[in-house]
């Protein structure tokens, strides 16, 4: 219990003891020359941070006080003479992130919630993607506050349409479709959430991490606003339908921080577990392959079940390109939940990157009018990926704080777990048209997590919830045994035969399957990561820089770009 209790508390208790070298990111450690380089400075405020401004202050770009970071543009010798002040706790590059519903609100149960009127009303949900079409019918009177932050951009016009598509699925009012067939109108999950829209990515779905963080700082700065008036209308949840490969822990990644912080002030933090499900570079069939800020215990992370475009969820399987656990290093067991996200239709913004050069995907006025032509829907757009499970989440979020305003983020996200369905076939199979690979899928803890959403239940949800966290719990190797164990802190507020359901989701052998990962160094490491020393100090803990290492794990491949046709 004891070595159980330390090593929990190592991942949550931050890193401001580390050695100089063990406070820079791997790209930085190596970094030579006279060139400057954008970083994200991260500090705690207890840290002498008059120090680090004081150095900072020359090559400043922007200070996020709430989230305790800096970005400033430094040459390597600057970063590693920084590195060395006890006022940082850890620096990084200011990395690039990328952009990551007719049968979805039939397969987690979301048209039961609708006809007992819970719709998200007076729930502030703030997305962070590429802006919105808000002359989009759908989106009337559904977005409180707009807000740009891709430098050299003006408005929150959505030039790539992937954030239009994320805040339809969310919150769309299925205006445009109304009055047609029943099987595929396209309301969204949430329609009368109150829409906050922060733009981070740009016309081709592009973004910085900081234009994340600077929306999570604006976020916080605003909630605390809101505390001061009488009727306080405060952002509850924050979408995330974005990520990044995993390039260190958690603890000290400045993305997947940001996130936590969000929530340790009170919000529900949703995000895509990522689209690289299909990646086998090292023979890891994807898993581990979770992106950031997905990778934070805290967060709910979100896979994608493909609805195979039938009303009933009996004949779902998982979308082959959703991202499996644990996440990369730190070994956190994700993804937490898996929703509809292959070929859903939603709101699309008309003149955007996606709508001009996917013409595939556009809807037809015949898929969803009474006598319709088969001409392309300038409304509506069929996207597929872990981006569009995300909003299904964040919505039902939403229709659970209108429920009952005081859950916490951890009750929102155990009450969410709880009770999503955990009836999954043992594998299942889908061959891709275009190149005739077939993916094999196995229904592990890390690849549908605590099962499939399931709306109605968790609104008819009547236990009792504790007041603790609702970290994700980690996955341990023996490397004697080959066996692997879940450990939670002491403070989780479910055990794991409650969250996890029957046996079939977690034990030595089904966990793993036929071997599927057995041996596999790229998942687990050198025996160093988990030896007997391994709770003893940080570099002993994760090992060599190498199993941060982007380029072995990741390879080239395109974040989004497979999973935008989805699975045929």
């Amino acid at each position: 219990m004891t070595t159980t209790r330390r090593f929990f508390t190592l991942f949550l208790c931050g890193i401001s003891l580390l050695s100089a070298q063990q406070k820079l990111s791997p790209e930085l450690e190596k970094a030579t020359g006279s060139q400057t380089t954008r970083v994200l400075v991260c500090r705690t405020p207890n840290n002498n941070g008059l120090s680090v401004a004081a150095r900072l202050m020359p090559k400043t770009r922007q200070v996020f006080p709430k989230t305790g970071i800096t970005v400033a543009d430094l040459t390597p010798a600057e970063i590693k003479s920084l590195a060395l002040d006890a006022g940082v706790d850890y620096i990084a590059p200011d990395r690039a992130v990328t952009a990551s519903l007719d049968y979805a609100a039939q397969a987690t149960f979301a048209d039961l919630a609708a006809n007992s009127n819970w719709t998200g009303a007076g729930v502030g949900v703030a997305i962070l993607d590429s802006g919105a079409e808000i002359g989009h019918h759908d989106l009337t009177n559904r977005i409180l506050t707009t807000t740009n932050l891709v430098p050299g951009q003006f408005g929150v016009v959505d030039g790539y349409g992937h954030g239009t598509h994320v805040a339809g699925i969310l919150a769309g009012t299925g205006k445009m479709s109304t009055g047609v067939q029943y099987k595929a109108t396209f309301r969204g999950i949430a329609p009368q959430a109150e829409l906050h829209i922060f733009r981070v990515l740009d016309a081709t779905g592009a973004g910085r991490d900081s234009y994340v963080i600077d929306a999570i700082e604006r976020i916080l700065l605003y909630n605390e606003l809101e505390k001061l008036k009488s009727k306080p209308r405060p952002i509850r949840i924050i979408n995330l339908s974005l990520g990044r490969p995993v390039f260190e822990s958690f603890t000290s990644d400045p993305l997947a921080q940001a996130a936590e912080k969000a929530w340790r002030a009170g919000i529900v933090v949703v995000a895509a577990a990522g689209n690289y499900g299909r990646l086998n570079n090292l023979g890891n069939n994807g898993y581990a392959t979770i992106t950031s800020p997905g990778n934070h215990p805290f967060v709910i992370t979100v896979g994608a079940m493909n609805t195979l475009k039938t009303a009933t969820r009996a004949d779902d399987v998982m979308a082959t390109y959703s991202s499996k656990g644990p996440s990369y290093g730190d070994h956190v067991i994700k993804p937490d939940i898996v929703a509809p996200g292959n070929l859903i239709a939603a709101a699309i913004a008309k003149n955007s990157f996606l709508y001009s050069n996917y013409p595939a995907n556009r809807v037809l006025d015949s898929d969803y009018k009474v006598n319709g032509a088969a001409k392309a829907s300038g409304d509506y757009f069929r996207l597929s990926g872990t981006s569009m499970a995300t909003p299904v989440v964040s919505a039902a979020a939403a229709l659970l704080l209108q429920k009952s305003p005081a859950l916490t983020p951890d009750q929102v996200k155990a009450t969410l777990m709880l009770t999503a369905g955990k009836s999954f076939p043992t594998s299942s199979a889908i061959t891709d048209s275009s190149t005739g690979q077939t993916f094999h899928i196995q229904y592990d803890i890390f690849t549908v997590g605590a099962g499939y959403l399931h709306i109605a239940d968790a609104l008819a949800f009547g236990g009792q919830l504790p007041s603790g966290r609702a970290a994700s719990p980690f996955a341990q190797l023996n490397p004697q045994t080959g066996a692997v164990t879940l450990i939670t802190s002491n403070s989780a507020i479910w055990g794991e035969s409650a969250l996890w359901g029957s046996s079939a989701l977690w034990g030595s052998s089904a966990v793993w399957g036929t071997s599927v990962l057995n041996g596999a160094s790229a998942l687990w490491g050198s025996s160093a990561v988990w030896g007997t020393s391994g709770t003893q100090g940080f570099s002993a803990l994760w090992g060599s820089s190498a199993l941060w290492g982007s380029s072995a794990l990741w390879g080239n491949s395109a974040l989004w770009g497979s999973s935008i046709n989805g699975d045929k």
